[in-house]
């Protein structure tokens, strides 16, 4: 792919404007959501789909989710059983990803389900992704905005430092709010977790009232997320670290000494927050090896230890 000047753009309505003309056009733009930065394009155009993926290095076997501006819309390209309308009026907009039967003949592009016969679909809660899904009145294909495999983006900043050159432009609003990917769920033929993220796992089973399944390894990649090497930083981490070795750094989480600190008060949703920035810090850094305070494993420290075993796993 050739070099770029890519834009960065504010938060404005101009702004706001620009983007939707460039991705109107079948440019690529990174918008901010709640979750992460994503990386947008067209989802009814096949060229501009398939760019996301030249961008990213992202392997076409990896869906995408798609990002819609209400229930109304999403109900026009899936099939909704009464557990995804009673998901969607609790938690749209907001951090959750339902995978759904693809409804035929739905203006999608093939590339966007990687030959799956289901969507992930979402509605964004930040303002600045609802606009411009508005403008312009199109669905978005809109993974994270970063080079696969790699730590995901919370600010503009991130975006330009691992795409810079190779999409169009970044609307910039700013860090975001909640930090970790959206939660992922299948409903049918019962409700399954595919992904954890964003919105915990207990809100999802007290909204259906029953459990909900774990996915089971194995099956293969039915939804986004599902690599096993992925958020990863340039360094090695070893998780569960009580404190730091010879030649380590520390990334903590409570009151522990530590060369930073996810949350030094213990809360998970500020721990959630910061994770991808502080792996970026460490990045920037230069940390070779990385030990990794224990997170409880409750709540958003579901999602955020499953972002940091796929970080630590082997590469290929």
């Amino acid at each position: 792919m050739a070099a770029i000047q890519t834009k960065l753009l504010s938060a404005d309505a101009e702004g706001i404007s620009k983007a939707s003309a460039l991705l109107r056009d079948g440019a690529l733009v990174a918008i901010p959501t709640e979750t992460v930065y994503g990386l947008a394009a067209d989802a009814t155009s096949d060229l501009a789909v398939a760019a996301i993926f030249d961008a990213k290095g992202r392997p076409t076997f990896n869906p995408l989710i798609v990002h819609v501006a209400s229930l109304k819309e999403a109900e026009k390209i899936a099939e909704f059983d009464a557990d995804a309308i009673r998901l969607a009026e609790a938690f749209w907009p907001g951090p959750l990803t339902l995978v759904l039967p693809l409804k035929p003949g739905a203006r999608i592009s093939k590339l966007v389900s990687a030959g799956l016969q289901t969507v992930a679909l979402r509605v964004p809660a930040q303002a600045e992704a609802r606009a411009v899904l508005k403008a312009l009145g199109r669905p978005l294909a809109a993974p994270s905005a970063n080079p696969s495999g790699r730590i995901s983006p919370t600010t503009a900043a991130h975006v330009i430092e691992g795409l810079g050159g190779r999409i169009a432009a970044v609307l910039d609003a700013g860090p975001c709010s909640v930090g970790l990917e959206s939660t992922i769920l299948a409903t049918r033929p019962t409700p399954v977790l595919l992904r954890p993220g964003g919105l915990p796992r207990d809100a999802i089973e007290a909204c259906l009232g029953s459990p909900v399944a774990d996915r089971q390894e194995g099956e293969g990649i039915t939804a986004p997320g599902q690599l096993t090497s992925h958020y990863a930083p340039k360094g090695s981490l070893r998780l569960n670290a009580a404190s730091a070795r010879p030649g380590e750094v520390m990334l903590g989480f409570g009151p522990v000494a530590a060369d930073l600190n996810l949350s030094p008060g213990s809360d998970l949703r500020e721990a959630a927050a910061r994770l991808f920035d502080c792996l970026h810090m460490l990045d920037a850094k230069g940390a070779k090896q990385i030990a990794v305070s224990p997170i409880p494993d409750v709540g958003l420290g579901l999602a955020i230890n499953d972002r940091l075993r796929r970080a630590a796993a082997p590469r290929g």
